[in-house]
């Protein structure tokens, strides 16, 4: 069954992806090579499935034919990837499989073997999950996204955010949050949701490097935003061992944390520049655009509560129903002909992207498992730490951004939960804090330079500067690098071996210290803050990432101290200011 998936979708890819973006300029004309690719690539697996009986018997004593078919096998899965995912990935798995195939020490025939006919290599649990449900709410996601329901969430966020301070990139946050958790993609949901907020945040004061940074850093928010997560959030359910319900449920508190910490940063650079909102005129209202359009959240609404009592692909399957029927209710939305095989379409194209990457993060994850590098890793990080959690986490987050660069979510994950997650447990974490903490650091890779996609993306909308965006993208995103530490060092903020006042107080102290950290990188609150006042109150912030009472007391006290004197500050200056003559 995985052979088949991942051999028809290797086929599909030379036939819907040219070999360069804009070579094919001739409609449905494909080039000779693109064919003989395809029926390479699909064959190697169908090899496989033709032969499965004879393979398993001979186990790692492959014959010749066996070993050149695999290697054409995973060759051509590379070249697939490279056209629909991006070199990053097939870059670093390919030297994964050099280190192997080099350095490892084992002959070539059990190399071949692991790489490609067993469930620990191309076929392996990513591709097992990918065939299974993922496929199915890449499918729900476009159906989604033909009945309008993006447009919805603009215009929902417009109408909560759209009039108050700096407005348009509280919308731009807002409705980012909840368009990524349906896209799956940082930058796609970049290039959806920022063609509109971007001219808006720039329309109202903001500079571009900015407008293009809040769009980059909220859209790969979306990727950590239940219920779909970018989809990585399902293979987590194969990696932890747990049922997703629990998974989404304890996924929501550092999701809101960290949106919380980029609105907070909007908001203080609005107030900072004096930037107001848009006319209340202009805006839709709340009541009667929910009262008109809330409808197209119930294939939502029904898929989280279907996730808790069913599995996976049947609350997929009929939220995706759903989104059809309730489309028909009125004229905008309605799914016809066109916009039915349109969905199925980009659907299809999404489903070979992210089954080809979980393909190849499968290559990657063999070798880590089979090598033995991933015990190496571990050792390495464990001794360099001196047996310290606090710089074991660092070093596993630095290793996380390296390895997660230009990588999309599910292989990103894949390769962070197999490389990464074992030394933090190992280090004595929660099994799902580590596995989250892996997670979130894989999805910042991409707003953190050098290579950060979704940023750049913002950026080419923006017409800014790609690296200063992608850094001011960076500071905006601070939660993401704080609230990981949070609940690493204190499982309670996932509601794991917690009480409710613990993790009430675990969520409180995260808070303040997200805002402390993001008000002296900003460098405002009431007024403008002076040098020392940014240290301290970052410093403030930081106390309360370690947990317990005496790091929170402390934290909260400093970051009260500098808001007061901001306040005071800000109220002399009101004072002073000449006013004008009538």
């Amino acid at each position: 069954e995985r052979a088949s998936f991942t051999g028809l979708l290797v086929f599909l890819t030379f036939i819907v992806f040219p070999a360069q973006k804009g070579a094919r300029k001739k409609l449905n004309y494909i080039p000779w090579y693109d064919v003989i690719l395809a029926v390479l690539g699909g064959g190697s697996y169908f090899y496989f499935v033709f032969n499965l009986q004879d393979i398993i018997s001979k186990t790692i004593r492959l014959d010749t034919m066996d070993i050149v078919i695999g290697i054409i096998g995973v060759v051509v899965t590379l070249e697939a990837c490279r056209r629909s995912v991006g070199i990053p990935i097939v870059l670093v798995s390919s030297a994964f499989i050099i280190y192997m195939i080099g350095f490892a020490g084992k002959p070539l025939a059990i190399n071949i073997y692991n790489l490609f006919y067993t469930t620990e290599g191309v076929i392996g649990t990513p591709i097992r999950a990918c065939s299974t449900f993922i496929v199915l709410f890449v499918i729900f996601g476009a159906f989604l996204e033909r009945t309008g329901i993006s447009q919805f969430f603009i215009e929902l966020s417009n109408s909560i955010a759209g009039s108050s301070s700096g407005g348009p990139a509280k919308v731009a946050v807002i409705s980012s949050a909840l368009c990524g958790m349906v896209s799956g993609s940082s930058v796609g949901n970049t290039v959806t949701t920022g063609s509109v907020t971007i001219p808006m945040m720039k329309k109202n004061g903001y500079r571009p490097e900015f407008a293009g940074a809040v769009e980059a850093a909220s859209s790969t928010g979306g990727q950590i935003m239940p219920p779909i997560m970018g989809a990585a959030a399902f293979l987590m359910v194969e990696y932890v061992g747990v049922d997703y319900g629990a998974i989404a449920a304890r996924a929501i508190i550092p999701a809101v944390l960290y949106f919380a910490g980029i609105f907070i940063s909007v908001r203080l650079e609005a107030k900072r520049m004096g930037l107001k909102g848009m006319s209340r005129e202009e805006l839709p209202k709340f009541g009667k655009l929910f009262l008109r359009k809330g409808y197209l959240l119930l294939p939502l609404v029904v898929l989280v509560i279907l996730i808790m009592k069913t599995t996976m692909s049947q609350a997929a399957v009929v939220a995706t129903v759903l989104a059809i029927v309730v489309s028909m209710f009125s004229k905008d939305t309605r799914i016809n002909i066109h916009k039915f095989f349109d969905a199925l379409e980009n659907g299809a194209r999404s489903t070979l992207t992210v089954g080809i990457a979980c393909a190849v993060a499968g290559t990657i994850a063999c070798v880590i498992t089979t090598t033995g590098i991933g015990n190496k890793l571990i050792s390495a990080i464990v001794n360099l730490s001196g047996g310290n959690m606090f710089i074991a986490m660092f070093l596993t987050m630095v290793t996380c951004i390296i390895l997660g660069m230009g990588v999309p979510t599910t292989a990103n994950y894949v390769i962070m939960a197999t490389t990464c997650a074992p030394i933090l447990i190992q280090m004595g974490m929660a099994k799902l804090a580590a596995h989250m903490f892996v997670f979130y650091f894989g999805i910042v890779a991409d707003i953190t330079p050098p290579v950060a996609l979704a940023a750049y993306a913002g950026s080419a909308i923006a017409k800014s500067k790609p690296m200063k965006t992608a850094v001011t993208a960076t500071t905006l995103a601070i939660a993401a690098f704080i609230v990981p530490y949070c609940f690493g060092m204190n499982p309670a903020l996932l509601f794991v071996d917690s009480t409710i006042p613990s993790s009430i107080q675990a969520v409180v102290s995260a808070l303040v210290g997200v805002f402390g950290v993001a008000a002296g990188l900003r460098g405002y609150v009431f007024s403008d803050l002076k040098l020392w006042q940014r240290l301290v109150i970052i410093a403030g912030g930081l106390c309360l990432v370690y947990p317990g009472t005496p790091t929170d007391i402390a934290g909260i006290a400093v970051v009260a101290v500098i808001c007061v004197l901001s306040k005071m500050a800000g109220k002399h200056h009101n004072d002073n200011t000449p006013v004008a003559d009538a």
